[in-house]
């Protein structure tokens, strides 16, 4: 049986200094029994222990995470943003508190595809957990270049990064037009010998096109949404508090954005979703479960809350068990809208 966490304790009322009543306490609930719910999820055919992976970027590639809990607790570890080659980011300052949330422009900053199959891939198979490798690219050959090295390398999962500035487009991102988005889809498809889940950016008019485009390309899996494009000014010196002016916006504000976009995205396509944006409680997963996601992912909240994965995990369970349901996979487009 799974020990059950993250349940507060009794809370208790009066004696405030207002003279209303007298003290009472509340005992907290009996948490659910939540010791037969599978929680065994798939996503475009790899299997997943549970639904909840760590997103690109908020995990590195696990080693830190790896000293607060079993790596293999996890449903999968999508491992930080890879390039062909080393990229040593932008300049700080690159990261920058928001209500709600953060702003970033780390500027995928990473060793380059090799060092990670030959320094970080083998610590990660060390785990019982599904290894997705997220890649970003200049050109659609690097994109192809890299899903060839990384499927004979033995991941579980290629996610395509295409919020990247194309070059041959004269720095318009690959994931703000169908055609280009298309394009990327389908090189790495034809090098990949493993499932390419396409990551969309919301930065766009209508995600849907996008979605579509990558699905008839080829797409095996969407991951939805990727960072808002934000800015935060500091008043006095009157300058940009990010050194790249602007950045990625993440965590709970943008929930509801990714929980709308999941949802239109499961109307248009037949794909298997995993959702992400905002999600640090199990009812978060769940909103983006019912709204389509076959799996989600768990990446800003890990900066306040290491465990947080485990968290979600467990909250998903529970929910799953108070409506009754034997798995929590029974949730995935549940939602009954008016």
């Amino acid at each position: 049986m799974r020990e059950k966490r993250f349940f507060e304790p009794e809370v208790t009322l009066g004696h405030a200094g207002n003279g209303c009543q007298e003290e009472t306490s509340f005992p907290t609930p009996e948490p659910p029994d939540t010791s037969r719910i599978d929680l065994e999820v798939e996503l475009a055919g790899v299997r997943l222990k549970n639904p909840v992976v760590v997103a690109s970027g908020a995990f590195g590639f696990g080693r830190e995470y790896g000293q607060f809990f079993d790596l293999s607790e996890l449903g999968a570890i999508c491992c930080k943003g890879l390039t062909l080659h080393p990229r040593e980011g932008n300049p700080p300052p690159r990261i920058a508190e928001t209500p709600l949330g953060m702003l970033n422009s780390v500027g995928l900053q990473n060793p380059g595809v090799d060092a990670f199959i030959r320094d970080e891939l083998p610590f990660l198979r060390q785990h019982d957990v599904a290894v997705i490798a997220n890649i970003s690219g200049n050109t659609p050959e690097e994109y192809g270049v890299m899903c060839e090295k990384l499927s004979g390398a033995g991941v579980d999962m290629i996610e395509v990064n295409i919020s990247c500035p194309n070059v041959k487009a004269g720095g318009l991102a690959y994931g703000t037009r169908p055609e280009l988005a298309a394009e990327v889809t389908r090189e790495a498809k034809r090098h990949a010998t493993v499932p390419v889940m396409v990551k969309l950016s919301p930065n766009v008019t209508d995600i849907t096109e996008i979605a579509k485009a990558v699905a008839d390309a080829g797409a095996d899996a969407l991951s939805l949404i990727n960072t808002l494009r934000g800015m935060r000014i500091d008043v006095n010196t009157r300058r940009p508090i990010l050194k790249m002016n602007t950045g990625g916006l993440s965590g709970p504000a943008v929930l509801p954005v990714a929980v709308r976009m999941v949802w239109e995205v499961a109307d248009a396509v037949k794909l298997p979703i995993l959702g992400m944006g905002g999600v640090s409680t199990g009812e978060d997963a769940a909103q983006l479960m019912l709204a389509g996601a076959s799996a989600v992912a768990v990446g800003t909240a890990l900066f306040a809350h290491p465990l947080a994965p485990l968290k979600v995990r467990d909250g998903l369970a529970a929910i799953a068990a108070r409506q009754g349901l034997s798995a929590v996979r029974e949730l995935t487009g549940g939602v009954r809208p008016w």
